[in-house]
This record gives structure tokens, sequence and C-alpha cells, in this order.
């Protein structure tokens, strides 16, 4: 008897070859505007929500707060299901150090610039106003502003583009998008774009470092608040009310950064372009 012909073998190399949606998924764009809508998104819906649910008298801090928190899940629930892995960028083990240094190096950041434009002579402390509990309640808005945005720019933008090309792309990428996301802003100028960029390296520049949210939104949290209720002044363009510290910035507008505020000065280009490098030397990416 002859040999029984061969049975055609299936090619492995097809049938299990990813379908369209999910290489589609895996698609670094894809992840990241995926991302960016689902954990975004939570922020303007809990606000507009609250706001007819809830009379105005009775949305104190709390909406923020929630919204804060629907974001954190959101991201965490969008890592699980498209990574497959524990959300390591919020690990709570030394979470509590991370946050301290990050408070300490933003208020040190606002500090510096301060100090050297009162050195300058483009600000002029007139006096401190009293102390209370008004001046705390920004906070819930602001940690609501830098959770997000810190999400959104280091844990979906940049993380997700390193991955895919390199530190050196991320870094550019993100800083681009994060300065491009505040140019609605009032006063905003080529030096307030600078000052924008400069501040994202800086954040990623933490993020290699740690690999870990919890500074890099630490730092952005005490920036805003130190900017804006402690000096009194404009945060991104967004007025303040009165805040700690009288004062008065006087001035060519690239020095006191005119109505976009100090984030729009040549001074904090330098201070902060001066840490982004020092906090980059030595960054690498894990292998």
């Amino acid at each position: 008897m002859g040999e029984a012909a061969a049975m055609p073998t299936p090619n492995t190399a097809t049938t299990n070859q990813p379908s369209l949606a999910a290489r589609l998924w895996a698609h670094p764009v894809v992840r990241i505007v995926a991302g960016a809508v689902l954990t975004f998104a939570p922020v303007p819906l809990t606000m507009i929500v609250a706001s007819k649910l809830v009379d105005k008298a009775y949305r104190v801090a709390w909406p923020q707060l929630l919204a804060a928190l629907i974001s954190f899940l959101v991201y965490r629930w969008f890592i699980r299901s498209t990574e497959q892995r524990a959300l390591t960028e919020f690990g709570t083990q030394g979470a509590g150090r991370e946050v301290a240094f990050g408070l300490l190096l933003g208020a040190g950041l606002v500090g510096s610039v301060f100090a050297m434009l009162g050195l300058l002579g483009a600000y002029q402390l007139d006096g401190v106003n009293a102390v209370s509990l008004a001046l705390l309640l920004p906070l819930a808005e602001l940690v609501l502003v830098g959770l997000a945005e810190e999400i959104l720019f280091r844990g979906i933008v940049f993380r997700i583009t390193e991955q895919s090309l390199g530190s050196a792309w991320a870094i550019v990428i993100s800083a681009i998008l994060f300065a491009l996301g505040h140019l609605p802003n009032d006063g905003v100028s080529l030096i307030g774009i600078a000052a924008l960029c400069a501040y994202s390296v800086m954040q990623a520049a933490i993020y290699m470092r740690t690999r870990r949210l919890w500074l890099c939104i630490a730092n952005h949290v005490a920036w805003n608040y130190c900017v804006g209720q402690v000096f009194s002044t404009a945060v991104s363009g967004h007025q303040t009310k009165e805040g700690l510290l009288r004062g008065q910035l006087s001035g060519a507008e690239w020095l006191t950064g005119g109505a976009f505020g100090v984030e729009a000065s040549v001074v904090t280009v330098v201070v902060i372009s001066l840490v982004a490098a020092g906090l980059l030397i030595g960054a690498r990416r894990p292998s």
C-alpha cells in the first residue's frame, strides 16, 4: 500500500496572529488617546453633575476631591485592563516620604523664583495677611489639578511614549503637549511656553528617577499653591484671591510674567531649567 497523503499543518503564525482590534488597541497613540479621555473625563463630568445636584454653598472642596478619586480609580482600571500589572506608580511604600519631598521641592522652587525677583527689584513684599482656614480651601482644587495633569502627562503620555520611542522623545513630546494644554490660558507668551516645557522636563526627570507619581503630584500641587495662595499672584493665567503675603510685581513682562504670572518670567525658566538639568543627570530608564 502507498503512503497516506500528509495532512496539511495549520499555519501557526496565521492562527496566532492578534486580531485587528487587538493590534489597534496595542498601538501607543491609541492607548494614549484612550487613556487621556478615560482618566480626564471624570473631572468635568463630576463637576457638572455636582453643580446640577447640589447648591453652590454646599459644593466646598468635596467635588474636586471626588473627581480626583474617580480619575485615579479610572486610571488604575485602565492600567490593569490594558497592561495587566499592578499600579506601581502609586505604590504606597515610601509614598509619604516622596510626597513630603515633593511639597518641599515645589515650595523651594517658588521661593527661589520670588527671591530672585525681589533681588532684581521686580517683587516688593508689602505685608502678611491674617492666617485662616480659607487659605486651605483651594487645596482641593489644586490636588485635583496636580493629580489629573500628572496622570495624563507623566503616567500616560510620557510613560507610553517612552516605551515606544525612548526617553528622549518622550521628554520632548510630553513637554510640547503639556505646554500646548496651557495655550488657552490668559496672558500666555513664548517665555511662558518655555517655562511650561522646562517644568514638564523637570517632572519627567522626577518620574524617570522614581518611576512613581507621588513626588510629581506633590511638587505640582506645592508649586501652584505657593504661587497663588502664598504669594497671591496669578497661576498660569488664572487670577487668585488674596493669599498669605501681600506683594507687588512690577517691571517688564519678560521679568514679571505679566497676566500669565511668574510662570511666564525668564527667572522661572532659568530656575526650573537648572533643576531639570540636574535631575536628568544620571536618570536612566530601567532595563
